[in-house]
């Protein structure tokens, strides 16, 4: 553990397991292309059930990127969760990283927003079935909203800070914000990041109560935020973890640091009173700006939260313009999830790793599926726009009333 003078957050790794690709180059080159991976659920038993569309994780075999006796103890969620944390270790080149000489140097944060409901259905049918000598020993960590962070923490031996973060969707940008306060404290590295599995048919009976979801059986219309045709958000499955680190470790470890974790700021606004989330989202942006020493015309790109129900995509176009003042108007703001679907906690971490890859790559990705914008912004749509890129400002908020904000600063110069 190293003096905590002076210490930046640094993101040095990235691992993405998402509907449009499962790895991070494969993410990124699907989401530059405005690519959009939604369609019907072909999973076994949701047939029936009036949600037709979501993002699917289809290439992905969890056989061939965990271990069997991981495998066995584990959900879905979580399966994701630790290839993508492999992923993100090997490339912050710590995926060999022998802790036991510092086994408090590396810590794990996630977030999810209703754990393993794939597991907890299957043990559950079990009990009524066949009766409780039927229900597997797992059942009781499987399903839990922090069997990512311990099983990752447990299979790699990291020892340092560990949590959890449950904050509705925007829990994805408080877990790195914790992420990134862990390195500030002292913590050399934090694998942090979500990755959710909603789509197995108790979870999703469980999402037929959302309001703000659609069932829309149309893939290119399901999801369609900022236009008059916006008739709520489809889910997603999969997610990203990222290694956070301290920018001065980074270095010396000679790795470079792809961005840097600038400020954070968290608000509550209280249950679909999208109205109110205006400001309640306003006031996060302010403060991120505030911790991160950013002027408002400074934001290169926002990406948007981009929820699909028009009283929330007006609140949110006219928080933007609260907060940002006239560069509101004019910054480019984008949604690349309305490509792959709002995987609940996972979707703001997506989106940052596509922040950091877009300041990396001069590129701002589209917004599937989006073409009629209704409101007054300078929404990316068709096409990806190339623009140089300092700072990206990130957005959530969740159908319990979070609202979170993220500002991430260019890496470049901050190489070993």
């Amino acid at each position: 553990m190293s003096a905590p003078h002076e210490r930046r957050a640094a993101v040095t790794g990235i691992g993405v397991v998402a509907p449009n690709g499962t790895s991070t180059d494969t993410f990124w080159k699907a989401t530059q292309q405005g690519l959009s991976v939604l369609d019907r659920i072909t999973r076994e038993g949701c047939e029936h059930l009036p949600l037709k569309v979501a993002g699917e994780v289809r290439d992905f075999d969890p056989a061939a990127a965990v271990e069997e006796r991981y495998l066995v103890q584990t959900d879905r969620f979580t399966h994701y969760a630790m290839a993508a944390a492999d992923l993100a270790l090997d490339d912050a080149r710590l995926g060999q990283a022998d802790t036991s000489e510092a086994p408090f140097s590396i810590g794990v944060v996630t977030a999810a927003g209703s754990g393993g409901g794939e597991f907890g259905q299957r043990e559950l049918q079990q009990l009524w079935g066949k009766g409780s000598r039927f229900v597997g020993p797992y059942q009781s960590i499987a399903w839990f909203y922090a069997a990512s962070t311990g099983q990752i923490s447990i299979r790699r031996g990291f020892k340092g800070p560990c949590s959890v973060v449950a904050a509705d969707e925007a829990g994805g940008l408080d877990a790195l914000a914790h992420a990134a306060r862990a390195v500030e404290r002292g913590t050399d590295a934090i694998v942090a990041g979500s990755t959710e599995a909603p789509l197995a048919p108790y979870s999703m009976v469980c999402q037929l109560g959302y309001e703000e979801l659609s069932t829309v059986e149309d893939p290119t219309r399901a999801y369609r935020p900022f236009t008059d045709a916006a008739c709520g958000f489809v889910p997603a499955e999969g997610g990203a973890m990222l290694v956070v680190e301290a920018a001065e470790v980074a270095r010396e470890r000679g790795v470079d640091v792809r961005a840097l974790i600038a400020g954070h700021a968290a608000t509550f606004t209280g249950a679909s009173r999208w109205a109110e989330s205006r400001e309640g989202l306003a006031h996060a942006i302010r403060g991120a700006l505030y911790e991160a020493g950013c002027a408002p015309e400074e934001v290169d790109v926002v990406f948007a939260d981009a929820l699909g129900v028009p009283a929330a995509d007006r609140a949110e176009a006219l928080a933007i313009a609260d907060a940002l003042g006239t560069h509101g108007r004019r910054v480019p703001v984008t949604a690349p999830k309305t490509g792959t679907g709002r995987g609940y906690c996972a979707a703001p971490v997506l989106d940052t790793a596509a922040a950091v890859l877009a300041m990396e790559h001069g590129l701002i990705p589209p917004t599937p599926n989006v073409f009629d914008v209704c409101h007054d912004l300078d929404l990316v749509t068709g096409r990806a726009r190339a623009a140089e890129l300092r700072t990206a400002l990130v957005l959530s908020r969740g159908l319990m009333g979070s609202n979170s904000a993220l500002v991430l600063r260019h890496g470049a110069g901050e190489r070993a």
